[in-house]
């Protein structure tokens, strides 16, 4: 059975270390990561804050990556393309000998935020043997096995929880105005209406923890 592990990394032994450093109100978030045949890592990732110029200069001068690329900006945060070119054989191992995949990584300051998946407990101590052979340190703070199937694993959804909210976007609740009350969506449901609030508010708090930060806690609200 696959399982997801949280742990945090601190960047100089990841990437991105000088830059971080030198705009510590910065976050980047790596939006997605592609291993080459050539075994090098190319990762797509979006930097938010009030420091963009001065980040962009302090992550030209990063030895940790090359290439860079602006791609596109948005709002206040630019997503750029670049090659990873140190302290990164943790994650190319990952991908490459073991097919593990970053469901989420957010650097803040000097500490990397990664949340991965594995194929299973033996990939993840293998994972785990790499790091403390190398003398990569980390901190695991939390593994989930993925009892449920795809996008309710990921996102910490119970089966209850991801049927409420494709229901309720399917029926229009979401929509402005809504096409139907909550108390119309708990009879379609065959719920109570205070059933249906308590499932709306775990199912919220879990889709916004996983997706917006890197929890810390074993515990997931249940509903």
């Amino acid at each position: 059975m696959s399982v997801i592990a949280e742990f945090s990394v601190k960047s100089d032994d990841l990437a991105l270390h000088h830059a971080l450093t030198a705009t510590p109100r910065m976050i980047v978030e790596i939006e997605q990561v592609v291993a080459t045949m050539e075994d090098r890592v190319m990762p797509y990732f979006w930097v938010s804050g009030v420091e963009q110029e001065a980040f962009e200069d302090a992550f030209r001068d990063d030895p940790s990556v090359d290439h860079v690329v602006l791609v596109d900006e948005v709002d206040e945060a630019r997503l750029y393309r670049g090659e990873w070119t140190e302290n990164v054989e943790t994650i190319v191992y990952a991908y490459v000998d073991l097919g593990a995949t970053i469901l989420q990584a957010i650097g803040k300051a000097d500490t990397w935020e990664l949340r991965m998946r594995f194929d299973g407990q033996d990939s993840l101590l293998q994972f785990q043997a790499y790091c403390d052979e190398t003398g990569i340190s980390y901190e695991l703070t939390r593994i989930q096995e993925q009892e449920q199937p795809m996008a309710s694993a990921q996102y910490d959804l119970t089966p209850a929880q991801r049927e409420t909210l494709v229901t309720a976007l399917e029926a229009g609740y979401y929509e402005v105005p809504r096409e139907l009350t909550m108390r119309e969506l708990a009879d379609e449901m065959g719920v109570a209406q205070q059933t249906l609030s308590n499932r709306f508010r775990a199912a919220h708090n879990n889709l916004i923890t996983s997706t917006l930060t890197i929890s810390h806690s074993d515990e997931r609200a249940e509903e």
